[in-house]
């Protein structure tokens, strides 16, 4: 009995071992491979990662039985990769559209009479000489804007930069309120004597100001409305379809507009997310540059209620200070009436409980690093900044309205929450992949919720973790309880030539209560296979650090998170799992689902919580930006 449990626990630890195989070459098997029934697989593609010279495991190619190895080493799937970010390419504006014949041949009469009102014909010569890089999109809007010989100039009126050139330069002197870098966009006013103009540096100078102005002002709104960046080539666990920006009316609506830096401005997004991260960013700049006096908890052990301690103080004055409203008001008695005693007392212990409670952490009272770190603001406001920047990038990822009904998973603050009606309304701890089977990062439609589910054990898994057992136990699965089928029959495991091929064999674990999944998955389709779901193993969710899985969500409530988006009660969906059979059942409208990475997040209150970067994902997305903002720099 005791093999069989510690086996059965392996199973689980693995159970979705298949979301690291998505960055596989095409063929790899999957786990939605199996579920489809997907057996045509050849078993040269799964050991095809196998080095030159290695003897080739029996049955693996061609149905041969010779050649084997016993103790040839077992192949492995890896996951995916970070990538060294490659900054978009730029390329020159194509300027030679911009010169008028009839301009150019009237230049030299229009110089010689002094004709103010003829200089934005003068400056249109000059405008086809001007030099500027942008990316394909902004080069093309300057292509057709200035191209068009009807459009006047947006940001020169005669022999000088005018008030919408100012206004503009402003808001984007001022990206840095928005999460954007300010020299991504700088722009310098001509230097024009005008005791001693000369005309013709005069209005090359002012040409060459107006093509670099737009291409600033079309490249901020594009950045603002999608991010600077693109996430899919920060790693293969970025997932996004990138935006695509409307930037063909820009410089129209900004030639027309009566305040042409508000108007640059109000593209930034505006949901109630991006703007507390925006308010958040702003409070810590004005902190004394981001370096504000810090409050310290020094504890060399765990301290637990009964307990004394003279960093008692120090707990209550931080929480005064990290706690959110709602909590200040609730104990406010405690906080009021503390006077510096050494005690841990159960007011206090009641108050250290309900902080962690909010923050997501074991309501037990016991203070460890985890509850330390809450309490104290875990980082350093400098730290904190870098968290919101990147923050307030990966939100522009997201649709702008992530709308009044969805799912956000935040895998570093290890907890999903449900919204209906704009608000939240359901909460729970999740486990998520662990560092070396990081769950991705994503946005989808949750469409069904599978109850007493099979577990369709992967390729990968089989190989890696079954077989080696198998080969000294043929009985080992029969043992389980597990389904094992060759060719799409039913045979008992111990039948099987576990030296040959595993092509055409498959292998389930029928629902039950040692099941992987639990009593239900919640499922919205990916090429990942990632998933929510149930699980047997709930000793992990009592766990502050909880990237432990093999990449799907595991919910410490799945009962209610089904309940929620099917739009039912927990007591309908107990009574779905009461059947004991496996059946599926659609949610009766598609809900939006955020499998998301933020370090730094608004809770419902609004107040930003900060979270470790359980998979250094952080630091990647900074190396990007400073590639990109080189690129950028390389201007001529």
């Amino acid at each position: 009995m005791t093999f069989v449990l510690k086996s059965a626990a392996s199973a689980l630890a693995i159970s979705c071992g298949v979301a690291a195989m998505s960055a596989a070459p095409a063929h790899a098997y999957t786990l939605m491979d199996m579920l489809r029934g997907d057996k045509q697989r050849t078993q040269s593609t799964i050991f095809m990662d196998q080095a030159p010279g290695r003897p080739v495991p029996r049955g693996a190619v061609g149905g041969s039985l010779g050649g084997l190895d016993p103790e040839a080493p077992l192949p492995k799937v890896s996951g995916p990769r970070y990538y060294t970010y490659k900054a978009e390419t730029l390329q020159f504006v194509d300027t030679g559209k911009f010169a008028d014949p009839v301009v150019t041949g009237a230049v030299a009469d229009v110089s010689a009479s002094g004709d103010a009102s003829a200089e934005p014909a003068v400056q249109r010569r000059f405008l086809a000489q001007a030099k500027v890089r942008a990316n394909a999109d902004v080069a093309k809007v300057l292509e057709a804007y200035y191209g068009d010989s009807r459009n006047p100039l947006v940001w020169v009126d005669g022999n000088q930069i005018n008030d919408r050139a100012k206004s503009a330069m402003a808001t984007l002197a001022d990206a840095a309120s928005v999460g954007l870098d300010p020299a991504d966009y700088a722009v310098q006013a001509p230097a024009i004597d005008p005791a001693n103009p000369d005309p013709t540096f005069r209005d090359r100078a002012l040409t060459q100001f107006e093509l670099e102005l737009s291409a600033k002002v079309l490249a901020f709104v594009q950045d603002t409305v999608r991010g600077r960046i693109d996430p899919n080539k920060i790693s293969g666990y970025h997932d996004f379809q990138r935006k695509a920006v409307n930037l063909t009316s820009v410089l129209k609506l900004a030639r027309m507009s009566p305040d042409v830096g508000a108007y640059i401005a109000s593209r930034s997004p505006d949901g109630a997310q991006f703007e507390a991260l925006k308010a958040e960013l702003a409070k810590l700049r004005a902190v004394d540059g981001g370096n504000e006096e810090r409050i310290v908890v020094s504890l060399d052990k765990s301290l637990k209620p009964g307990d004394s301690s003279p960093e008692i103080a120090n707990i209550v004055k931080a929480i005064g200070k990290h706690g959110s409203e709602t909590l200040k008001t609730d104990h406010a008695a405690t906080l009021a009436a503390y006077a510096g005693s050494t005690d841990y007392s159960p007011d206090i212990v009641s108050l250290v409980e309900a902080f962690q409670q909010e923050r997501g952490l074991k309501a037990d009272g016991v203070i460890g690093q985890a509850t330390v770190r809450a309490m104290t603001g875990g980082d350093t406001n400098a730290s904190k900044i870098d968290k919101l920047v990147v923050a307030m990038e990966q939100a522009r990822w997201l649709p702008e309205d992530l709308g009044s009904r969805y799912v956000m998973i935040n895998q570093p603050a290890f907890m999903v929450y449900y919204h209906n009606d704009g608000k939240e309304q359901l909460s729970m701890r999740v486990v998520v992949g662990g560092k070396n089977n990081q769950t991705y990062f994503f946005d989808d439609e949750i469409e069904t919720v599978e109850f007493n589910p099979f577990w369709g054990v992967p390729q990968s898994i089989i190989i890696n973790e079954m077989l080696p057992k198998l080969r000294s136990d043929p009985n080992y699965l029969d043992q389980l309880g597990y389904e094992v089928e060759v060719n799409g029959h039913a045979v008992a495991s111990s039948s099987v030539d576990w030296y040959g091929s595993t092509n055409n064999v498959s292998v389930r674990q029928p629902p039950s209560s040692d099941n992987a999944l639990g009593e239900l998955k919640i499922l919205f389709p990916n090429s990942h296979a990632i998933y929510m779901h149930d699980t047997p193993s709930k000793s992990f969710f009592k766990r502050d650090m909880r990237a432990l899985s093999h990449g799907c969500v595991r919910l410490a409530n799945p009962r209610a998170m089904a309940a929620a988006v099917l739009g039912t009660t927990v007591d309908d969906v107990a009574k779905q799992i009461a059947t004991g059979q496996n059946h599926a059942v659609k949610v009766p409208q598609k809900i939006p689902v955020y499998v998301s990475y933020f370090t730094a997040w608004p809770n419902k209150d609004g107040v930003v919580e900060y979270f470790d970067d359980v998979y250094g994902r952080d630091g990647y997305v900074d190396k990007a930006f400073d590639a990109t903002t080189k690129a950028r720099g390389a201007q001529i």
